[in-house]
């Protein structure tokens, strides 16, 4: 028998997630949004629902309730969740979909007996169209039996389901955020860079991707210390002060996320971080 999910926030992830499951035999119930539009739209993009314009009793009746609001809307929702069902709440699932957040902030369902937990793929969503999630690494956690249903739905989904105890999350989706978020925003500096010295936009894209994927091979193949390249990596210390010469008639960001980096660099990279760190500082007394 087809197991039903109920949706609470219609954003990228619960929407691209919601779609996902449905192809897998899910039958989607209630789709939970702030307004009746937003939820028609979102379980559009889901293929499947109830569309709700805010919190319903009828998210109740499903057997599992996914959460994919914002994080600050977490604990609200469970809470105004728990008013709705009350001791109806006894034996159902409800899993959220922070990176951030544990269980915890499920609190109030969990005191009604619920199951809690949480699930999020590390991939993102731009929301046009949704993302495959073959091999992509899911971060799970939850009591036992959250746990466990976590656990089949990123297996189901082709993903890898790990383990990340609550007390971790913020630093795993840290990490994540570092590479995705921060990453994009360092890519873009770049191609703005390479725009001021002349490139066409498609132009710096066409440059800078061929850099990328040949620094993530060797990182895959690898490993950090020999894809290591540029000027830090070899003691080239004359050229990293010239870079910061460069980037002195830019944004003052650019120059500040240039040392900030360099600095990460020794620390992550080179063989001997406290040397790498001492060598840098000379350097730039130096200047």
């Amino acid at each position: 028998m087809a197991l039903t999910v109920a949706i609470v926030g219609g954003g990228r992830v619960g929407c691209g997630l919601g779609r996902r499951m449905r192809e897998l035999g899910w039958r989607i119930g209630a789709v939970v949004t702030r307004s009746r539009a937003t939820a028609r739209r979102a379980a559009l993009a889901i293929g499947g629902g109830v569309a709700h314009g805010g919190l319903t009793r009828q998210a109740v009746g499903a057997d599992l309730i996914l959460i994919a609001t914002p994080d600050d809307a977490i604990e609200n929702v469970a809470r105004d969740l728990a008013g709705i069902g009350g001791s109806e709440w006894r034996g159902k699932i409800v899993l959220h979909t922070s990176g951030a957040l544990d269980r915890t902030a499920l609190g109030a369902l969990a005191e009604l007996g619920a199951s809690t937990g949480s699930i999020h793929p590390l991939q993102t969503f731009s929301g046009r169209g949704v993302p495959e999630l073959d091999g992509v690494v899911f971060a799970i956690e939850g009591d036992r039996r959250a746990l466990r249903t976590a656990r089949n739905i990123a297996r189901s989904l082709g993903g890898v389901p790990v383990v990340v105890e609550g007390a971790h999350k913020a630093a795993y989706h840290a990490a994540g955020a570092m590479v995705a978020g921060q990453g994009l925003a360092l890519v873009e500096a770049a191609t703005r860079i390479l725009m001021k010295s002349g490139f066409t936009r498609r132009q710096a894209v066409q440059a800078l991707l061929p850099l990328m994927r040949q620094m993530l091979s060797n990182f895959e193949r690898h490993g950090p210390r020999v894809a290591w390249t540029g000027p830090h990596s070899r003691g080239d210390y004359a050229t990293i002060r010239r870079h910061r010469d460069a980037l002195t008639k830019f944004p003052r960001e650019y120059g500040a996320a240039y040392r900030a980096l360099t600095l990460l660099a020794g620390r992550v990279l080179a063989a001997n971080a406290a040397a790498a760190e001492k060598a840098l500082e000379r350097a730039s007394k130096d200047t």
